[in-house]
């Protein structure tokens, strides 16, 4: 029978959750790396032992931890990083006068084919690739080389470059997404770097057809269908039909389209499912009832799943990474909150079950599924 694995990063620690193809009970392993901020972690697709963290604190900065046995030892990969050929340091920034500072790693992306080929999305608003298991780190230079580079300006959380996202259908193509600058597109391997942002508005932004400036918090993709896009802006549910080159909303009917997650069932494309939140300023539920909504259209049709989740005094918030699906023929969903809580749904979110409480906040959750 196949597993689950979910990989949970939090403000205060990693943990490592694992269920039967049930997945009605859990093992609950960790905290790993106690007291740090784990921003993501993520499993090699072609290697279920092979993982990926990223660890980060402010005395100490940025560590990228590697595992080889599936979470249960770690070692610290390599503190050799080059930014635009510049040798750095651990903390991604060498300390020479530079337009740019390196203070953290948002998302790791591990490439689809290769176990020693990882993607670093980084703070500030920069790409990393590494070969060789993550001993060593080399910028895409390309992208903060674009022109509109100094237009791009932080959002509330800085300026992170948190969404990285491999084409399998085309080895040099990667979709990015930079908060509060946009998303973009290479189809040169980094080399060169397109903005894909036409059709976003900003009420912030006095020129509607500006091509940066867009704050972009989430972005996915089915791999079935590399050309469609789903985005979750700052305000806005959003879909592109061709990679990116112009995108139209679809946040429809959902009773308020600000949010930070937005991730696709693992066999239906057309099936999306986000978290809306009360607004910018109010980052819980609205009327304080946590609600998964679920189109099964691609957009503009929306239903709320609530079956499980509390309708009642909830004021907690899912991030951006906080949210992943598995490949059983049952689709799971899986979504972590700030207030500690992972929950699950076995049966592509018609119901809810809280797998773990009382975690510190959860900043990311990934889905493995094993043999």
């Amino acid at each position: 029978m196949s597993k689950v694995r979910l990989l949970v990063g939090t403000r205060k620690g990693a943990f490592v959750l694992t269920s039967d193809g049930k997945r009605e009970k859990w093992d609950v392993s960790g905290p790993h790396f106690a007291g740090w901020e784990m921003y993501h972690l993520k499993g090699s697709p072609v290697d279920p032992n092979r993982l990926y963290a990223s660890q980060s604190s402010g005395w100490f900065g940025q560590i990228i931890q590697r595992s080889n046995d599936g979470g249960k030892t770690w070692e610290q990969a390599g503190n050799k990083f080059l930014y635009d050929g510049v040798p750095g340091t651990h903390q991604w920034y060498d300390g020479t006068p530079h337009p740019w500072e390196f203070k953290r790693v948002w998302h790791l992306e591990p490439s689809l084919t290769n176990p020693d080929e990882v993607y670093a999305g980084a703070e500030d608003a920069a790409l990393f690739n590494s070969t060789d298991g993550g001993q060593s780190w080399t910028e895409l230079s390309g992208l903060r080389k674009h022109g509109s580079g100094p237009h791009w300006q932080p959002g509330a959380g800085g300026m992170c470059l948190h969404t990285v996202i491999l084409d399998p259908s085309d080895a040099k193509r990667i979709y990015i997404a930079i908060s509060a600058a946009g998303a973009f597109r290479t189809d040169d391997g980094g080399q060169t770097w397109l903005p894909i942002n036409k059709g976003l508005r900003s009420q912030q932004i006095p020129d509607q057809d500006a091509e940066v400036g867009h704050c972009v918090h989430h972005i996915a993709m089915h791999p079935s269908r590399p050309g469609t896009l789903f985005m979750q802006k700052h305000w806005d549910v959003m879909r592109s039909d061709n990679a990116g080159d112009s995108w139209q909303d679809v946040g429809g009917n959902l009773p308020t389209d600000f949010g930070f997650v937005i991730d696709v069932h693992a066999h239906e494309p057309e099936t999306i499912y986000v978290v809306p939140i009360k607004s910018d300023s109010e980052h819980y539920p609205l009327d304080g009832k946590l609600r998964v909504y679920r189109s099964k259209s691609g957009g503009n049709e929306w239903e709320a799943l609530t079956k499980g989740l509390p309708q009642k005094d909830c004021y907690v918030n899912v991030l951006r990474d906080a949210m992943a699906v598995d490949s059983l023929d049952s689709c799971g969903v899986y979504f972590g909150t700030t207030g500690g809580q992972v929950y699950g749904s076995s049966d592509a979110g018609d119901s809810w079950a809280p797998i773990v409480r009382d975690l510190p906040a959860v900043l990311s959750v990934e889905a493995q599924t094993l043999a």
